[in-house]
């Protein structure tokens, strides 16, 4: 079955934990193809040379077409694959991270470094910016001023975010309406307004909500 709803990486981070000395340093990025992926994770262990261990995985594609992770050295199952499994958990697709292990001299075990790959990656994301993208139609509701509150309370009732009001002879404003809401949206505000306001409509995109701005994809 297709999946609609996941999340993605708008932009990435760095996370960092310590476990008994060793350094687990995890970087995330936004990726859209294995290429992109491939090249992010090779830049890191270029960077990061000197470490023991540089772990990878990555998830690409809207159904997750294309999943995958390397140990780079550590017991088979322990990193990767954990690492994996927590973008997988989380939904988010289009991702690459890359845990960067300097050794403490402590061996950690086989439990103890899943639970301390998969950590660095919760932290990583805990550095991100991430946003789950739906499809939907931007528009511009344009009403008298005694309809503008009105507006406004159906837009807020409904968890629409209000991405800008223009106050001129009358007041215009602008919101991204989630597809399988129009209809029920359409319809409050024209009950509210008595069929006074006028609503224009671009057209569908994904979109995603950051710091109240409408960001495309």
């Amino acid at each position: 079955m297709e999946n609609k709803s996941f999340k993605i990486i708008y932009e990435g981070g760095v996370g960092e934990l310590e476990e008994k000395k060793s350094r687990f340093i995890a970087h995330i990025s936004p990726v859209k193809t294995e290429q992109e992926a491939i090249d992010y994770i090779a830049s890191k262990k270029k960077e990061y040379w000197d470490a023991r261990h540089n772990c990878a995985a990555f998830v690409i594609g809207d159904n997750n077409e294309i999943t995958r992770c390397n140990d780079d050295g550590e017991p088979a199952g322990t990193a990767g694959r954990p690492m994996l499994d927590v973008l997988l958990r989380e939904n988010i697709h289009n991702c690459v991270v890359v845990v960067t292990r300097y050794f403490g001299g402590v061996l950690l075990g086989t439990g103890g470094l899943v639970r301390a790959y998969q950590g660095a990656v919760i932290e990583g994301l805990k550095a991100c910016n991430i946003v789950e993208p739906k499809e939907g139609r931007p528009c511009a509701i344009a009403t008298d001023y005694n309809g503008y509150g009105k507006i406004e309370y159906v837009l807020r009732e409904s968890n629409l975010s209000i991405l800008n009001t223009d106050f001129g002879a009358d007041v215009v404003i602008s919101t991204v309406i989630p597809v399988e809401y129009i209809d029920v949206i359409t319809k409050k505000i024209a009950d509210k307004t008595a069929g006074a306001a006028n609503i224009t409509w671009e057209n569908p995109v994904k979109y995603g909500i950051i710091d109240g701005q409408l960001i495309k994809f």
